[in-house]
């Protein structure tokens, strides 16, 4: 039985503290909150991951460190730097491997499919910052001072997802859904559940370290046929969709810090954004959970 450190309490972190857990692997999920599964495996701790030296002390014995934190989308700039620190800290003290939990902001407006080898090229604060989190910890890994690996998915289904913001509730009752995003442009879209199997593969299988991953991800769905999916296996109505207008979202992001945000990322919807997980599935044998099945999570979840 190997001691596993998660870091972080939310879908991704609880998820990968399960999959370990039942595998009888030892788990210590770390959080502020101190949350996490309840499992006889899993020990949960309440920590802030930006204090290297207790996230160092907690990770010592370790096979493997993962970061599935997830601060507040507005807050990434000032909560972001610390964290990233500390963690690329308690990896290089403890000897664990390093798996972090990645995105594709890091790639910026892209023309055409996206692989775990194309180039980070995001300009915008944000979105480079995930970028140079990586940077970061491929330098630690390629000077020999840690073990690392990113393992990169597009938007969530099942939770944190365009159902829990907006879009299910309305759906489920028959109601018109608003969307912030177009409804006819090819989207991917990633469940948690593949996340969780990559971060735990890659966190014990040599072919991984040293690089980044796709997350094995169905192929591309419109917002407009991720809906229509998404009804179709509550058993409701087929969905009403409308888009929500331009100055109304600048009009609610006054008010709300998310909202307003989203105008960083408004070009993910503005043409295809299609993650390419061929290279994942060939190399490790993972396939993407069909989307169905994560579409049925994302109904228990709002029911």
């Amino acid at each position: 039985m190997s001691l596993h450190v998660v870091v972080g309490s939310g879908p991704v972190g609880s998820g990968t503290a399960s999959l370990l857990a039942s595998r009888g692997e030892r788990v210590r999920v770390v959080s502020r909150s101190g949350g996490g599964p309840d499992h006889p495996n899993v020990e949960r701790v309440a920590a802030s991951a930006t204090d290297a030296g207790r996230l160092s002390a907690l990770a010592e014995g370790a096979v493997a460190l993962y970061n599935c934190v997830n601060p507040a989308y507005h807050q990434w700039l000032t909560d972001w730097p610390p964290i990233a620190s500390a963690l690329l800290t308690a990896a290089e003290r403890s000897g664990a491997v390093y798996v972090m939990t990645g995105s594709l902001y890091g790639y910026g407006e892209v023309d055409g499919p996206m692989t775990a080898a194309t180039p980070l090229a995001a300009t915008h604060p944000k979105l480079k910052l995930k970028a140079d989190m990586w940077r970061a910890a491929l330098a630690a890994h390629e000077a020999g001072r840690i073990r690392a690996t990113e393992v990169r998915g597009s938007d969530y289904i099942e939770a944190n997802s365009i159902f829990t913001f907006g879009l299910g509730k309305p759906l489920l009752a028959g109601r018109k859904a608003w969307s912030p995003a177009p409804l006819d442009v090819p989207h991917s879209w990633t469940s948690i559940a593949d996340v969780v199997a990559a971060l735990t593969t890659a966190a014990t299988d040599e072919r991984a370290w040293g690089r980044a991953w796709a997350v094995p991800t169905e192929p591309p769905l419109t917002v407009r046929e991720l809906a229509t999916r998404f009804t179709a296996v509550a058993g409701v109505a087929a969905p009403k969709l409308g888009r929500i207008p331009t100055p109304a979202l600048r009009a609610i992001g006054l008010f709300s810090p998310m909202v307003k945000e989203l105008r960083t990322t408004a070009y993910q919807f503005a043409r295809p954004f299609v993650l390419d997980s061929g290279e994942t599935t060939e190399v490790f044998g993972l396939k993407p959970r069909p989307i169905d099945d994560s579409l049925r999570e994302a109904v228990r979840s709002l029911a």
